[in-house]
C-alpha cells in the first residue's frame, strides 16, 4: 500500500542540519537551526539545569503519568514568568496553563482548540514568519493570511503597513504575534508600538495569539514581556505559546506551555477544558522531566539566581557576536552597510542574502543558511567568523 507514496520534501530548517552533518568539508558552518552555541561552537547544558536534575533524581519517587495539563506548580511558574508574580491575571485566576512537549506542541494545541471553537476563523501571520507556523496552523485546518511586518529596504519594521493591515482584520479572526526576538527577522516592536497593537486588537475584536519562544533573549526576562502585558491590559482573551528550549537550553527535553487567558476564572476553566480534550487525543499528557527542571529552578531562589546569570550571559554573548559579525564583514571587505544586524534582537537575523547567494554559500562553501537569508547568529564563532565573512564577500561578488 505504501509503494506509490512519493517522498516528502525535507524540512526547510531541520533538513539543513542533516545535510550539514553529512558534509565532509572541515570548514562547514551551520547557521540554520536555532540553537544557542557558545564561543567554542558547543550547545552547553546550563549549570542550573544540571543542579536541578541532580536534585530531581535524588528526590523522585514515581514515574507515574502527569495530569493532562501537567503539574499545577509548573503552570504557576510559567504564568509568573510570562506576566510577573503580582499581575492581576494571576490574582483573579483568569489564566490556565498546559505543559506541552515544546513550543511547537503549544502552538498546535492552541490551533486545534481554536479550530474547534472558532471553526471559520483565519489566522494572520507576519510576513515573514517562522517557516513552521503555516504548517502548524494548516495541519489544524486553519487557513493563514499574511500581514506586513518586515521592510527589506530599511532592514527594519514596516509598522505603518502592519498597523494598517491589523486595522482591517475582522473580529473573530486570530492574529499570531511574536512576543520578542522575531523569527526570522530579529526585528521587534517597541513598547509604544505594542500599545498601539493592543489598542487595535481591543477595538477590532480579533484574538491575539503570542508566540513567546525567546523570553529573556531580547532585552531581558521582564523587558521581553512588554507586548504580553500591553495585550493583557487591553484584551480580556488571548493565548500564549511558550518555549523553554532556548532560555533553559532544554532543546531535547521538549518543554513548553500553552497559556489561555479569559475574561473570568469560570470562563477560563470552561474554555481550558476544551484545550485538555485536544491534548488528550494528541499526546494524552506531557513528558515530566523538562517541566520538573523548570519548576525546580524557578522555585529555588539559589537556582533561579544562577539560571538568570546564565541566561544573561547567553543574551550578551549573542549581542556581542552581532557586533563582531558586523565588524568582521567590514574588516574583510564586504561591501554594504550591515549595521542593522547589530540592532536586531535574539538569535536570528535577516542577512539580506538572496536565495542565489544562499545556494552559493551552501554548494561552494559548505555554509548552511535557511532560504530567504535567515541566519542563526549564535552559530557564528571566533573560529568560523573569518571564513564566513570572506565567503559572504565571494557570494556577493558572483551573484
Amino acid at each position: 500500500m505504501f509503494d506509490t507514496i512519493l517522498p516528502a520534501p525535507p524540512d526547510s530548517i531541520l533538513g539543513l542540519t542533516d545535510a550539514w552533518k553529512s558534509d565532509p568539508n572541515p570548514l562547514k558552518v551551520n547557521l540554520g537551526v536555532g540553537v544557542y552555541k557558545d564561543a567554542s561552537g558547543n550547545t552547553p547544558i546550563l549549570a542550573a539545569v544540571k543542579a536541578a536534575e541532580a536534585l530531581i533524581l535524588q528526590t523522585a519517587t514515581t514515574k507515574s503519568y502527569m495530569p493532562i495539563s501537567g503539574a499545577p506548580e509548573y503552570g504557576r511558574c510559567v504564568q509568573e514568568m510570562i506576566f510577573g508574580g503580582t499581575h492581576e491575571i494571576l490574582s483573579s485566576g483568569r489564566a490556565r496553563t498546559a505543559h506541552t512537549p515544546g513550543g511547537t506542541a503549544a502552538l498546535r494545541s492552541g490551533a486545534d482548540f481554536l479550530k474547534k471553537v472558532l471553526p471559520n476563523a483565519k489566522v494572520w501571520v507576519s510576513s515573514p514568519t517562522w517557516a513552521n507556523h503555516k504548517g502548524v496552523f494548516g495541519a489544524a485546518g486553519i487557513p493563514t493570511v499574511d500581514y506586513p511586518y518586515y521592510d527589506p529596504a530599511s532592514r527594519g519594521l514596516d509598522f505603518a503597513r502592519m498597523q494598517e493591515a491589523l486595522e482591517q482584520i475582522p473580529a473573530g479572526d486570530i492574529v499570531l504575534l511574536h512576543a520578542c526576538c522575531h523569527n526570522p527577522s530579529g526585528v521587534d516592536l517597541s513598547a509604544a508600538q505594542w500599545q498601539i497593537v493592543a489598542a487595535i486588537a481591543a477595538r477590532r475584536g480579533w484574538l491575539p495569539f503570542l508566540d513567546f519562544a525567546y523570553q529573556g533573549y531580547g532585552d531581558g526576562l521582564e523587558d521581553d514581556r512588554a507586548g504580553v502585558l500591553a495585550l493583557a491590559a487591553a484584551c480580556p482573551e488571548f493565548l500564549v505559546a511558550s518555549s523553554f528550549s532556548k532560555n533553559f537550553g532544554l532543546y531535547q527535553d521538549r518543554t513548553g506551555a500553552l497559556t489561555l487567558v479569559a475574561g473570568t476564572s469560570q470562563v477560563a476553566s470552561s474554555a481550558f477544558s476544551n484545550v485538555e480534550i485536544v491534548i488528550r487525543v494528541n499526546y494524552s499528557n506531557p513528558p515530566a522531566h523538562g517541566g520538573l527542571i523548570v519548576s525546580r529552578i524557578l522555585t529555588d531562589p539559589a537556582l533561579r539566581e544562577q539560571w538568570l546569570g546564565e541566561l544573561t550571559a547567553m543574551r550578551e554573548h549573542i549581542a556581542a557576536t552581532r557586533v563582531r559579525f558586523v565588524a568582521g564583514l567590514a574588516g574583510h571587505g564586504v561591501e554594504g552597510d550591515f549595521s542593522f544586524i547589530a540592532r536586531q534582537k535574539g538569535m536570528f537575523s535577516f542577512s539580506g542574502l538572496s536565495d542565489g547567494q544562499v545556494k552559493f554559500l551552501r554548494d561552494a562553501k559548505s555554509i548552511y543558511i535557511v532560504g530567504g537569508g535567515r541566519i542563526n547568529v549564535a552559530g557564528i564563532t571566533e573560529g568560523n567568523l573569518k571564513y564566513l565573512c570572506t565567503s559572504i564577500r565571494e557570494a556577493l561578488a558572483v551573484q
